[in-house]
């Protein structure tokens, strides 16, 4: 008799655990629910909204098999604070907001965002489904998912022209709190009430001169741009084989090359002049790093770096100060900005790939006329620690000094160079001279990275086109320009019993003379290097290489497939 009752327990326990776990899989937006009259269709909506949001919070964010909200907890505060009421439409007829949030969906590539992040896919055949069919006219499941997906892609929207796409969601906006119902929450209230977007998405993003420059011209790029998804060609590449395969196949997208089939090295190298004669590149045959750059720069890419790039804006300030220095890595130049006002532009070298420009943002603090170098610990370990365990005359060769902790000179035969290989216990210095690598003037500011604008004593070298050459510091061809500008500045508002402790003249004064002498600066410089691939130009948007590849790993990251 006790075995039968644990038996009935047992049997009666499961069945309970089986119907918990149906009901809480349960999708309530996936069921007809047909209002017979127009005017009870928002109470039941209204009903339903209550349902489906708390099925999306059990199941991380999904209201049924095919539509996942992006911020349900965000979504769930607007609705619970607004009575659960819908605001999409009425009476089964959509309110002209939902037609200009349908509107800015389908055209949102204008403002550098991709239609496929708002629902857009799903929202069109159900406004396709409601308009052509009587049925679903009146089923308020259709009419719940719609009001869902058009709230949520209105969050979102806020939030990716507010602050992009490119922070880590720990620091994003949706995560503090403060937010939701004064930024939010407060614009979707407001757009319901003025019944309007337009300007609250213009208010939200960054009113700064530059992002709104390129973004005014994004409207004809897209409208203009090849859609074609050319295959990308990932370089370097590991596996060579695969590497001639898709690079064949890129070819015969470019309709140079006439067949998938593997060609041999010496039809391979024809296809490729042929293609560097179009594209006006070397005509070298070479699989090479300028080849691979122009064939992955069609438009489909070329936008995402325009999306990437307008992101970038958004985590600037949206003011920046009457006076600064501004360095493009990609672009190759630095400019001198003053009252709005292109004082200065000047060409630099920046870092190589291997040892790239930091971006930062810092002030000039001081200057050095003939500056000494202390070579960095990094280039220590990489080029020179090698080069003297093949010869220790290595050194003195390149004008170097082996210093100890007390500023001693050391002779650099005395060590046992094999011993070391992460480091070693001393400096190396390259005193001052017209032969030093920082050359005879040095802008220093604040950073973590030990970098540096200076001047060069490989003048010659912005000649070239691509200056990405450096060990990482920013070599200024102008320097003497800029820093007569920072004395000049300097000299500004001083009164007659103030007395500067140097002026233009000083400074050509000490290069005349040689002299090492450190300058602090007084109204600090503000200074931002940056690295933007893409920039409002001559009404125009002009495009850089990707010299580190930065765009390509965050279009990997954040617009896969895109």
């Amino acid at each position: 008799m006790l075995r039968k009752t644990n038996v009935v327990y047992v049997f009666f326990t499961l069945m309970v655990m089986c119907c918990i776990v149906c009901c809480k899989g349960k999708h309530p937006a996936t069921q007809k629910e047909i209002v017979k009259k127009p005017e009870e269709m928002d109470d039941q909506i209204s009903d339903n909204l209550k349902a489906v949001l708390q099925f999306a919070k059990d199941n991380n964010g999904k209201i049924n098999n095919a539509i996942k909200l992006y911020f349900p907890d965000l979504v769930n505060s607007f609705y619970d604070k607004n009575d659960y009421h819908n605001i999409w439409s009425q009476k089964e007829k959509w309110m002209p907001l939902a037609d200009s949030m349908f509107y800015f969906i389908e055209n949102s590539k204008y403002y550098g965002l991709y239609p496929s992040d708002y629902h857009f896919k799903e929202l069109t055949q159900l406004r396709k489904k409601i308009s052509e069919d009587t049925l679903a006219k009146a089923d308020a499941t259709e009419w719940t998912k719609a009001d869902l997906m058009l709230s949520d892609a209105f969050m979102k929207t806020l939030k990716d022209l507010k602050e992009g796409r490119l922070l880590p969601d720990s620091v994003s906006i949706v995560r503090k709190q403060k937010y939701i119902d004064s930024f939010f929450i407060k614009n979707l209230n407001d757009a319901e009430k003025n019944d309007s977007l337009s300007d609250i998405f213009n208010a939200v993003q960054p009113q700064n001169e530059r992002y709104q420059s390129l973004k005014s011209l994004v409207k004809n790029f897209v409208d203009s741009m090849d859609n074609t998804s050319f295959l990308y060609i990932v370089y370097p590449q590991k596996d060579s084989s695969l590497l001639i395969k898709n690079l064949q196949k890129r070819l015969l997208q470019a309709s140079v090359a006439k067949t998938t089939n593997i060609p041999d090295s010496i039809l391979l190298s024809n296809e490729i002049k042929k293609y560097q004669s179009i594209h006006k590149i070397k005509k070298d045959g070479k699989i090479s790093v300028k080849l691979i750059q122009s064939l992955n720069n069609f438009d489909v890419e070329k936008f995402k770096r325009i999306a990437i790039t307008l992101d970038r804006y958004k985590q600037k300030p949206d003011t920046f100060p009457v006076r600064y220095l501004w360095v493009n890595i990609p672009s190759f130049y630095l400019e001198l900005w003053d009252n709005d006002t292109l004082t200065l532009r000047s060409k630099v070298i920046v870092g190589k790939p291997a040892t790239p420009t930091p971006v930062l943002s810092s002030a000039i603090s001081d200057m050095v006329t003939y500056p000494q170098w202390t070579i960095p610990e990094s280039i220590i370990k990489k080029d020179i620690l090698p080069a003297l365990k093949k010869d220790a005359g290595y050194l003195a060769s390149k004008g170097y000094n082996l210093v100890d902790a007390k500023g001693n000179v050391v002779d650099p035969y005395t060590i046992n160079w094999s011993k070391y290989s992460k480091g070693i216990p001393w400096k190396i210095m390259q005193g001052s001279g017209d032969d030093n690598a920082l050359g005879v003037l040095k802008f220093n500011f604040n950073n973590p990275y030990s970098v540096y604008l200076h001047d060069t004593n490989e003048r010659y070298l912005f000649q070239n086109a691509e200056r990405d050459l450096s060990h990482g510091c920013v070599r200024v061809q102008k320097w003497d320009a800029l820093a007569f500008y920072i004395a000049k500045n300097d000299s500004m508002n001083v009164t007659k019993d103030q007395q500067l402790a140097y002026n233009a003249d000083s400074i050509k004064t000490w290069l005349a003379n040689k002299d090492r002498k450190r300058i602090i600066v007084k109204n600090r410089l503000p200074l931002f290097i940056e690295y933007f691939t893409c920039v409002a130009k001559n009404n125009k948007i002009i495009f850089y290489q990707d010299i580190y590849n930065n765009d390509e790993a965050l279009a990997e990251k954040y617009f896969a497939n895109k």
